[in-house]
């Protein structure tokens, strides 16, 4: 028997105690930044759909629409349209990102704007995305590039969307191409963002596309999902043979995994079961099926899945992982999830009432450890319309990497979501993540810093790095 679930366990339990590991306001006086290594990739985050404007995919045909009882599928009703003209203004992402000092920049590339239909690729919109890259190289800023973050192009999705098994060859061919039209130009590589929150939100919740409530569903696509990893990690490796940045690898390929602390809501047996099965659901499952080579998935009561894919283990150069908060667990055998999820009251909340938690942060740093290969934060944020409360924000989720560190986990980067302020999905554009406010009404799209900007200099000079003036 694996010593692999006793570990979690343990882990869990660490996670469930209020009493932190480390200390964090200890981050007010620490010097942050200069605990980290030498070659640390200090960056931020952004994705295609999010920044972009002007898809034409499911996400958009999805925002007009509305959900049964009448409610708007997007909160504030605005559908992302522009956004931050980011596909026009790449100019200007990348002097904010000189501002910043930051080495490193994690960008989505648009499937639905490279392959419109299929077989058909757009090979201006697939130089523009190279130029993109070589451009960030040039100016010492690494790319790193995501194939797939939540949107399919139309034709994809009234096929049936990750319901289909078809979408898998059709994803692999995608990636194919991509290898080919950027391999030059870029070395490390994300190949599936948060394949957990995609099937939770769009199959259990039902509150992103396709909008279904069906646990056997849910199940299948995240199945589908780690299985797209394999496959276009596999493409990617036997397309993409330049070593761009002289490294010595053409490829280091992860994918981005979302994890959510769970903290039972009581001592009850019945709490604490309903946080473990939700807790290896949705943070364990994932990690677990690239260390084996095999999914295995349990919605009790409703499906299993228990199978090996071929290319899966040993997938994967660095594990991505993605941290905002924690969550209590309260058993709730009415809810499709088994459990529901909450903050209690006094709790110090971000805008979307996610609470602030960096000590989770250092804690599945240390879980993720076991591994065995570098973990790059690829995201990690607070949306904060003032703009005041980041900075401290910023500066203790970087000491839980420090302390991490110290604990002699592998960690080889941090990507703060998010560079500019973004179409947040159901949220619309209430939630500001930006490190860079973006007045979405100006002509152009205006960036104004942030004060969380000067807190992100002050870490790139410690760890070595120029903030342009």
């Amino acid at each position: 028997m694996s010593h692999r679930p006793l570990l979690l366990l343990s882990l869990l339990v660490a996670a469930c105690s209020d009493s932190a590991r480390f200390e964090p306001d200890a981050a007010r006086t620490a010097l942050i930044g200069t605990q980290l290594p030498r070659g640390f990739l200090l960056g931020t985050s952004t994705s295609s759909h999010q920044v972009e404007g002007g898809n034409t995919n499911d996400w958009t045909r999805w925002e007009r629409e509305r959900f049964p009882d009448g409610s708007p599928h997007i909160k504030d009703e605005r559908p992302s349209g522009e956004a931050a003209d980011s596909w026009n203004r790449f100019d200007a992402d990348v002097r904010s990102m000189q501002v910043l000092g930051a080495n490193a920049y994690r960008f989505g590339l648009e499937w639905s704007r490279l392959e419109p239909a299929p077989g058909v690729w757009n090979a201006e919109a697939a130089e523009r995305y190279r130029q993109w890259a070589r451009t960030l190289r040039l100016q010492g800023i690494t790319p790193l590039v995501t194939l797939y973050h939540f949107t399919l192009p139309l034709w994809v999705s009234d096929m049936g969307g990750w319901e289909n098994p078809a979408t898998l060859e059709a994803f692999e061919a995608y990636a194919a191409r991509v290898a080919e039209a950027l391999g030059g130009e870029v070395d490390l590589w994300c190949t599936v963002n948060e394949p957990n929150v995609y099937a939770v939100q769009g199959y259990l919740d039902g509150i992103w596309p396709p909008g279904k409530k069906d646990t056997k569903a849910m199940a299948a696509v995240l199945d589908r999902l780690i299985e797209a990893h394999a496959r276009a990690a596999r493409q990617l490796r036997a397309l993409d043979t330049v070593d761009a940045d002289g490294d010595g690898h053409a490829t280091r390929i992860g994918l981005a995994h979302h994890a959510r602390l769970f903290q039972a809501a009581s001592g009850s047996m019945a709490d604490t079961a309903a946080t473990a099965l939700t807790d290896a659901f949705f943070n364990n499952s994932v990690p677990e099926a690239l260390r084996t080579g095999r999914i295995r998935l349990s919605v009790p009561g409703s499906t299993s899945i228990d199978r090996e894919v071929e290319g899966l283990k040993d997938s994967i150069d660095y594990f991505g992982l993605n941290y905002y908060t924690r969550d209590y667990i309260r058993q709730d055998l009415g809810d499709a999830a088994l459990a529901r999820q909450y903050t209690p009251k006094g709790k110090g909340v971000n805008d979307l009432g996610w609470e602030l938690y960096p000590e989770g942060l250092f804690l599945f740093l240390q879980r993720y450890a076991t591994l065995g290969v570098p973990i790059l934060i690829t995201e990690n944020g607070m949306p904060d319309r003032s703009g005041e409360r980041r900075p401290r924000f910023l500066q203790t989720h970087l000491y839980a990497v420090e302390e991490a560190l110290a604990e002699g986990v592998n960690v080889g980067g941090y990507f703060h979501w998010s560079l500019i302020d973004n179409f947040e999905w159901a949220e619309g554009y209430e939630a500001k993540f930006g490190l860079f406010a973006v007045d979405l009404d100006s002509p152009d799209k205006r960036r104004t810093e942030t004060p969380a900007v000067s807190a992100f200099q002050d870490i790139a000079r410690n760890l070595g790095l120029t903030p342009s003036p």
